[in-house]
């Protein structure tokens, strides 16, 4: 018999590292089908919490948050749209690109995760951004992703005017903040163990195959 791992995967809807580590851990996921299933939930991180509605220019807030110079972001870039492909995402952001406030989208999250269809918004959210160029701080975009998602639009607009599930939102990034995630994106298993960042399917398969042999057998 398989052994189920809950799998806690912190993350934040403009990483990219993320999508990249989604796609690992999915695909490793599927490599230890015979071993583990994995009940997946997506808990907020943000990045930049402080960002305004209307975001910045990517260029520039690398610049100003990490020191790289255009050159050397348009090189990490591509570095990281060649990683995404080999998940099977096409990531498309470039110098004109803009970094956003995501706390919104976070609420959405938590909802999704209360009725069903999280890992569908999870994905559609990359896709808008990374894909799309679109902003996952505008409401009329998030209610559009939702509906991708296969999610009520009409409740998610009502929940995003409404301000509803920002205390849980708040209260899952302080508690993720306090068990020592600093950066993203971070995967919790079975509230025991963590892999950090973007890591290759292979990476990914030889801990959930190290990890399902610590663990009692099923019964």
């Amino acid at each position: 018999m398989t052994k189920t791992l809950k799998i806690d995967f912190v993350s934040d809807v403009s990483c990219p590292w993320c999508v990249v580590g989604l796609g690992g851990l999915e695909e490793a996921l599927r490599q230890v089908s015979d071993l583990v299933t994995a009940d997946i939930h997506f808990q907020p991180f943000e990045l930049n919490p402080n960002m305004p509605v209307g975001g910045q220019n990517i260029v520039e807030h690398v610049g100003e948050k990490y020191g790289a110079t255009p050159e050397q972001s348009a090189v990490n870039r591509a570095a990281i749209h060649a990683r995404a492909a080999e998940v099977g995402f096409t990531m498309k952001t470039g110098p004109e690109s803009r970094i956003y406030n995501t706390f919104d989208a976070h609420r959405l999250l938590h909802w999704a995760g209360m009725v069903g269809g999280q890992a569908q918004l999870k994905r559609a959210l990359f896709d808008a951004y990374f894909t799309n160029g679109q902003s996952p701080a505008d409401h009329d975009t998030l209610v559009a992703v939702a509906e991708i998602a296969g999610l009520d639009g009409a409740e998610a607009r009502e929940i995003l005017a409404s301000g509803r599930y920002a205390d849980e939102v708040r209260t899952a990034e302080r508690k993720w903040q306090a068990a020592g995630i600093s950066a993203v994106p971070a995967v919790v298993i079975n509230d025991r163990y963590l892999i950090s960042g973007g890591q290759p399917a292979a990476a990914f398969e030889q801990a959930l195959r190290t990890i399902a042999a610590e663990l009692e057998p099923a019964d």
